[in-house]
């Protein structure tokens, strides 16, 4: 009888240890940013918001601004998180450090870019948002770049872009008037303190597509 009763012990402390793992691992999984999320992203040096609008450059491409905002509320500064063109990240799947992605500006459609023009007040690599409706062309990829195996929601990571190897950056400058105060976005050719970014707030995907958390939407 004792042996039996150890034996009905051990499974139910066997079973208590495998539910508990299960139940680690499924937290863990609510920890990562997404394939499909909405987020905000956070410039951690100097605490402003990436953020896009349908206003053009004056000067370079010509196309669509990206700048950096102060305020926390504007609707502008939600991207999505999606997958390579041709190549869809599975819906709700954790992003992994290294991995491709394209992050698409939820109000018009077009995709974080950058190419060999110089940003208007720095004289680094503009930073656009380019496409239509989410597709745009192969200067739209950037890599996540983080410590672990996948993109933590707390975690400061860079993007690299895929097409001219620089780092997705701030470094001070304020644009005037259309857009004044606003921070000039752009590219920078070494990793350093002005291209840290956390994401903030935003929907996030789990695998079963249902949204875990929803703050201003």
């Amino acid at each position: 009888m004792e042996i039996i009763h150890a034996v009905h012990v051990f499974v139910k402390s066997l079973l208590f240890l495998l539910l508990w793992s299960n139940c680690e691992g499924r937290e863990s999984e609510h920890n990562h940013v997404t394939c499909g999320s909405l987020v905000k992203l956070l410039n951690t040096r100097h605490n402003v918001r990436l953020h896009s609008h349908d206003v053009k450059y004056g000067s370079g491409s010509g196309q669509q601004s990206v700048t950096g905002v102060e305020n926390a509320d504007d609707a502008n500064s939600y991207w999505q998180i999606r997958g390579k063109p041709n190549r869809p990240c599975q819906r709700g799947a954790a992003i992994k450090c290294g991995q491709a992605i394209r992050i698409t500006h939820m109000k018009t459609g077009r995709n974080l870019h950058t190419h060999h023009f110089s940003s208007p007040l720095s004289n680094n690599q503009e930073v656009s948002a380019f496409g239509e409706n989410g597709e745009g062309d192969d200067l739209d990829v950037w890599t996540v770049q983080c410590d672990g195996i996948h993109w933590e929601r707390d975690e400061a990571v860079r993007f690299k872009h895929v097409g001219t190897d620089v780092f997705l950056s701030i470094t001070g400058e304020q644009y005037g008037h259309p857009i004044r105060s606003q921070r000039e976005v752009h590219g920078m050719s070494t990793p350093n303190q002005h291209n840290w970014w956390r994401s903030m707030e935003g929907v996030f995907l789990q695998p079963s597509q249902v949204p875990l958390r929803h703050d201003e939407l």
